[in-house]
């Protein structure tokens, strides 16, 4: 294999690229963006393609193959790239199904059947099907990402295995090409296309295939060659799945659906630990259930728990019916029958995907230790009879305790089949060393427990190594051959499943520096590395979403008006990963390619929140910005928008005059064009008088209202966008704050959180303004300080730390900031809102999602008789972003999606509501509408006399609400 590893690498890379944009009709990428986003899946292993192409249908994938053959240049078939053993990386051609063949070619709901191309999503399937109450039954936890050919490949599984099956279970047939451009129609019996000598090879080892196999619901490692005997019908489709794009690769398929419940109801059931609930999952399967799903507490985030009935481990037991009734009587059935500790049954649909989203982050979240370090798949889903599962996990314990590894065990207990994530240590040899001793004990231990070493995600190069250690090495040797037959010229995704690669070869870590990187941020979570904090993109591609989260969900929404992989929060992550391998992305901090996929990062933090592993690309963004342009001339707009908070104060004492100077064209134009602006936007209008400038007038005129006596002080912050662009919004707070019985204090000078810096990577002066205004502070230490604009706020609870994590005023101050209705719960629990009685619509800010969360807001909009919530997503404006110059298709294309349709939507009457300068000025200039911060409509509400009489609230000196997070 190494002999032909290095004959493809001496071909000539150009004439390759050349035929094949000659050959293909899509996208040809030999560059070092296109080969560096492919390097990874969401395994431990890093293999560089030598280019990638997007085929666009059949005869393109034929005519690639056909001239990859000619070269000798292996070929890799890829989804949604969140394999986990490594199947999805290649080292010559990937294809990349994601991009155009994804069309639904032919739906029958007669026969339930539905014909597909490999790269249509999951989601997108089953939402074409329940037109017709049907449904496609494998559902990973990746179904919003994962495409049908890689669910082909790996015959994935999910949830729902327990009663319809793994994919192999609801294929029909399966158009393949193979490695050269030969077409084959699989289907049952022998009379399907199938290559030269398979049916010699099944016929010559017939005993073999009998007695070799184990029977498990979730046997997926190896090849399925038990499928072709005479007895299980000469399957050929079904002995296809599972081949991890080593035999040929899928052009189209034709699928099984089945008939999706009417009415669902979630039965929730609470265990001692793990191992009791592993032995009382399959007590549950003679109740008809849909789901078997075991976690335990290690992975439900603290401020989830509270959904969940008491216990320490919990089975997700989902019961389907004609009926909500029906479901119910059902659920509540198994309930009493489970001998839980405790148990809940859950019939809305809000109330189910939470628990649902609780389950299927776990394969994000179990990549960190509750203390924080690091944990790797490698052992993500070995699979037992189900019950056998509680004696296994315990031996799986003492095995982990043997090697002073950690792991938190979750995944489809009714099915036998167990997710981990394992504290490895694969930066180091040592560490590198444990993981093969441990990998072959795990493979020893779970064979003895009659198991499959995997049972969902396939062997890849994670464990194909170790497959005679489950079949015998005659089977694996018959496992070659199989290959052989299927692929004589052995080009694809060689180093996969059979004949393939050592377990501890091609680690993804091993490129990554081994020190610290020099940065500027303190990464307080990655101990300071912002190797590890890269590291952190595993590649579950929950970034890679088409369709914005239910809810507030944000991140990422330039992937979602783009659809291109180096526009997602993984894409970006992959190229700083390459950046710092240095390999592929060769310049360092001064790569134009990862400086091209920052580009259209919003800098929205929903990544911080929405990703299950935290990353934050915003912060990484800033840094990467921080270092490109060191020492050398920015972007316009850098010192336009950057040094925005100079430009405001300098430009106040004239605000008039430059007011009606914006709305001159020309002059207008001759700004934009001077400072990096998109021409298609309006300036902002300059307001008349600051609202620092109204403030030093009341306070000589001695209008504030005399405070009560005892009456909490607290410190009103006077951001830039609300000083010098909306004073009416700092006005309007302190009205509220007042009628609160609030004591309001302004910082005697004009402070900075350093916002407009950070988001433009111009970070030493961030840290200059950040440290004048922590000394401009010093007087209100220990007051909370009120920030109306949530940027802003976001900006001093987290990039001030982060920034200047060495004083300690960061942190206090940082700890102080609360928004305008945080600070009205905690300090004012008594007062009672005016009661507005209205609608709402609007949007919540994305960095209030992400860093502040937004509970107190609709606890305070409830009170104030606010009625409907406010989109989720991001306006797309989100700061310098859609201001820039080439950067407002992508931001409209951003606001198109949740915040402009649900204004449009709104009725007569309907108050629309934004926090943030940034959604108020988006909505005024794309739709033409006004919309409001929350203290200017209860201002309004006040001067109108909308009160009502106290309720009853908290008793005096009760202990304040604390501050929420995301």
């Amino acid at each position: 294999m190494a002999e032909q590893r290095n004959a493809w690498r001496r071909s000539d890379t150009a004439a390759l690229a050349r035929e094949l944009r000659g050959a293909v009709r899509g996208e040809v990428a030999f560059d070092a963006a296109a080969r560096a986003l492919m390097t990874m899946d969401a395994s431990n292993y890093r293999r560089v393609p030598l280019g990638v192409v997007a085929p666009r249908d059949t005869e393109d994938v034929a005519a690639a193959l056909a001239v990859c053959r000619t070269y000798g240049v292996p070929v890799v078939p890829r989804g949604g790239g969140t394999s986990i053993a490594g199947q999805a990386t290649g080292t010559g051609v990937v294809l990349d199904f994601t991009r155009h063949m994804r069309a639904i070619t032919e739906l029958d709901p007669g026969t339930r059947t539905v014909v597909v191309q490999p790269g249509v999503v999951l989601d997108d399937l089953r939402a074409a099907a329940g037109v017709y109450g049907l449904t496609f039954g494998p559902d990973p936890s990746t179904h919003s990402r994962c495409t049908l050919g890689g669910m082909i490949g790996n015959n994935s599984c999910g949830s729902h295995s327990v009663a319809w099956g793994t994919t192999a279970d609801n294929i029909y047939g399966l158009s393949v090409v193979r490695y050269g451009g030969e077409e084959l129609r699989l289907g049952q019996g022998w009379q399907s296309d199938t290559p030269e000598g398979l049916r010699a090879l099944v016929n010559g080892d017939l005993a073999l295939l009998r007695t070799g196999f184990p029977e498990l619901p979730r046997r997926i490692s190896g090849y399925a060659l038990d499928a072709l005997l005479p007895e299980n019908g000469v399957n050929v489709a079904r002995a296809f799945c599972g081949s991890e794009g080593t035999l040929a690769v899928v052009s189209e398929a034709t699928v099984r659906l089945v008939e999706a419940p009417r009415a669902r109801a979630l039965a929730v059931l609470g265990y001692a630990g793990e191992s009791a609930a592993a032995e009382a999952a399959p007590a549950l399967l003679p109740y008809g259930p849909l789901t078997v799903e075991g976690m335990a507490e290690d992975l439900v985030p603290e401020n989830e728990r509270r959904l969940l009935p008491r216990g320490s481990a919990w089975l997700f037991v989902e019961m389907g019916g004609d009926s909500p009734a029906e479901a119910l009587s059902r659920a509540e059935r198994l309930v009493k029958a489970a001998q839980a500790l405790d148990g809940a049954v859950v019939t809305d649909a809000a109330g189910q995907r939470a628990l649902w989203r609780v389950r299927e982050d776990a394969s994000g979240t179990a990549t960190r230790m509750p203390d924080g370090s690091e944990a790797w798949p490698g052992w993500e889903d070995c699979a037992v009879p189900p019950a056998r599962l509680g004696a296994y996990l315990r031996d799986f314990r003492s095995l982990l305790t043997e090697h002073g590894l950690r792991g938190t065990p979750y995944g489809h207990f009714g099915d036998g089949c167990i997710h981990v994530r394992i504290d490895f240590d694969l930066l180091s040899e040592s560490g590198v060393r444990r993981f093969r001793a441990f990998s072959e004990e795990q493979a020893e231990l779970v064979v003895a427990h009659g198991g499959s070493l995997s049972g969902e995600h396939g062997d890849g190069q994670a464990r194909a190594e170790l497959l005679p250690k489950m079949y015998g090495n005659e089977l694996v040797a018959l496992f070659g051959r199989f290959k052989d037959v299927w692929d004589p010229a052995g080009g694809m995704n060689p180093g996969v499943l059979a004949r393939p690669a050592r377990l501890d070869e091609n680690l993804r870590f091993e490129v990554l520096p081994g020190h610290p990187v020099d940065v500027a941020f303190s990464y307080p979570h990655d101990g300071g590395d912002f190797s590890a904090a890269v590291r952190r993109c595993v590649g579950v591609a929950k970034c890679r979403t088409e369709q914005p989260a239910p809810g507030a969900g944000v991140m990422c929404p330039s992937f979602r008006a783009t659809g291109d992989e180096q526009h997602s929060t993984r894409g970006r992550a992959r190229l700083l990963h390459e950046m710092l391998a240095g390999e592929v992305v060769t310049d360092g901090w001064r790569s134009e390619e990862v400086r091209e996929a920052l580009d259209l990062c919003l800098s929205c933090k929903g990544c911080r929140s929405d990703c299950p592993v935290g990353v934050d690309m915003a912060t990484y963004k800033a840094e990467f910005l921080h270092h490109h342009y060191r020492g050398r001339v920015r972007p316009a707009a850098h010192y336009a928008m950057g040094w925005l908070p100079v430009w405001l104060r300098a430009a106040a004492p004239f605000a008039r005059v430059l007011r009606h100077a914006s709305r001159v064209r020309p002059l207008a134009a001759l700004v934009k064009r001077l400072g990096g602006i998109a021409p298609e936007r309006d300036l902002p209008a300059l307001a008349p008088g600051t609202f620092r400038s109204w403030w030093r007038a009341r306070d000589r005129a001695g209008r504030q209202p005399s405070p009560a006596s005892g009456a909490k002080a607290v410190v009103l912050w006077p951001d830039t966008f609300t000083d010098h662009l909306s004073p009416d919004v700092g006005r309007a707070a302190v009205r509220v704050l007042e009628a609160a019985g609030l004591r309001v204090t302004v910082p005697p000078r004009q402070l900075c959180c350093g916002l407009t810096y950070v988001s433009t990577g111009q970070l030493d002066r961030a840290r200059a303004v950040m440290r004048r205004t922590l000394d401009g502070m010093e007087r209100a230490a220990g007051l909370p300080v009120v920030v109306l604009e949530p940027s802003c706020a976001a900006a001093l609870r987290t990039d001030l730390p982060e920034l200047l994590p060495d004083d300690p005023g960061a942190a206090a101050l940082a700890s102080s900031v609360r928004t305008f209705a945080q600070a009205l719960e905690e300090y004012a629990p008594h007062w009672r809102p005016p009661v507005i009685d209205r609608p709402v619509a609007g949007q919540t800010h994305c960095h209030q999602h992400a860093v502040l969360g937004d509970a107190a807001e609709r606890r305070l909009r409830e009170r104030a008789g606010l009625t409907g919530s406010l989109s989720g997503g991001c306006c797309g404006l989100a700061g310098n972003f859609g201001f820039e110059r080439g950067h407002y298709d992508v931001s409209v294309a951003c606001a198109e999606e949740q915040l402009l349709p649900s204004v449009r939507d709104a009725a007569r009457g309907t108050e629309l509501l934004a926090d943030g300068f940034s959604c108020r000025t988006q909505l005024e200039q794309l739709a033409g509408r006004r919309a409001r911060h929350l203290a200017e409509v209860l201002a309004e509400g006040l001067a109108e006399g909308r009160t009502e009489e106290p309720a009853e609230g908290p008793a005096p000196g009760s202990a304040p609400r604390p501050a929420e997070g995301p």
